[in-house]
């Protein structure tokens, strides 16, 4: 299996399945002298575990953290951090609830392009590799991904900005980081984060489950950060957010909803301050060229429903390609969208890191003579 590593320079590597021993994560490109122990990543995974309210799946996972190399005394050494999360709650009774549909195609999921891929070898038992336990690596890497920005006085926010149809009315910056984790939807309006929540829970009622939106912003991001062409920050934190299995599209600013724009409306305008160049808007996200023009880069990820539902679901069998009706016994989480929220900023920050890793060592190169 081709594809589980993310990055360039600061390059995570993860392996481990959904009922396996464990998860496991590489993390290579962190400086050395970085203060760093479990406690600084463990409360991202707590944000991402199950079981932590009505609206998320009740397997109990707790997402404990090993740092198994890398840190000697508290301190990255620039070896690569390798990090080790156990899972505890993969049961025989949960493994059988698998066994009995491993041959049926489960609406949604990626169980027949695994079967086309790996035939007789796949892993059926959540899904393997396919099932969002793997994220948990992510949101590992991505904790250290933030502490280094963090020394840079760049910020890595997220929040649900609309789930189950109910949206979140503009907010600030400020109030996001303020409220965003004070209730089960991270939704930094209370009003819309009750309604959120209410929808989801007549969805479950019903046996269905529901998607929505989730929005990053990394604040204090400097001008200039980015690789033209193929490489635009951009183009590489679509690819992380992307690679995530429930994300299903991928805007930067107003995203699509400048095509419906004049161009004199789309244009963000340039104005000096202090003796740097600001915008009066953020239609663009912060991107340029796709590289960063100082502005705060916003972008948001659609996160479409979870596929397993109680609600029975017509399917065929991908073996004998005879008909049959699906309605999962398996864990499940009515929505996903709140658990998205870290593994989101997760690929935020480390796409970040490594562009201004490369960003960097190119301008070590340029002559200082050289500037605006």
């Amino acid at each position: 299996m081709l594809g589980n590593s993310f990055g360039r320079v600061f390059r995570l590597t993860t392996a481990g399945e959904a009922y396996g021993t464990a998860l496991l994560a590489i993390l290579d490109g962190v400086p050395c002298g970085l203060p760093l122990s479990e406690a600084d990543i463990q409360p991202d995974l707590d944000r991402r575990r199950p079981h932590q309210s009505p609206i998320t799946s009740p397997r109990a996972e707790t997402d404990k953290v090993k740092i198994v190399s890398g840190v000697l005394e508290g301190v990255t050494t620039g070896a690569p951090l390798g990090f080790i999360i156990y899972n505890v709650d993969a049961t025989p009774q949960q493994i059988e609830q698998h066994r009995k549909v491993r041959q049926l195609m489960r609406p949604g999921h990626a169980d027949y392009t695994y079967h086309v891929k790996y035939g007789e070898y796949r892993d059926w038992v959540g899904a393997g590799r396919a099932n969002g336990r793997e994220t948990a690596a992510r949101v590992a890497a991505g904790a250290v991904a933030k502490k280094i920005l963090a020394r840079e006085g760049i910020r890595i926010v997220g929040y649900t900005k609309e789930m189950a149809g109910v949206a979140c009315p503009e907010i600030s910056f400020e109030e996001i980081v303020a409220n965003a984790e004070s209730n089960m939807a991270r939704c930094p309006d209370t009003k819309a984060a009750e309604q959120m929540v209410e929808r989801v829970m007549e969805a479950r009622r019903q046996g269905d489950t529901v998607g929505g939106i989730v929005e990053v912003i990394a604040r204090g991001v400097p001008a200039g950060v980015g690789e033209p062409v193929f490489d635009k920050l951009s183009a590489v934190i679509a690819h992380g957010l992307m690679s995530i299995g429930a994300v299903k599209g991928v805007e930067f600013g107003e995203g699509f909803a400048l095509a419906r724009k004049w161009g004199s409306e789309s244009n963000d305008i340039p104005y000096a301050e202090n003796g740097k160049v600001r915008f009066r808007t953020n239609h663009a996200g912060g991107l340029l060229g796709g590289i960063t023009n100082g502005e705060d880069v916003v972008v948001r990820c659609a996160v479409k429903p979870t596929p397993t539902m109680r609600k029975a679901q017509p399917t065929i069998n991908m073996f004998t390609l005879e008909e049959a009706v699906i309605a999962s016994e398996t864990l499940y989480d009515v929505t996903i969208v709140p658990r998205i929220v870290p593994v989101a900023e997760a690929m935020v920050a480390m796409a970040v890191v490594d562009a201004m890793m490369m960003y960097r060592g190119w301008r070590s190169f340029v002559g200082e003579d050289w500037r605006f």
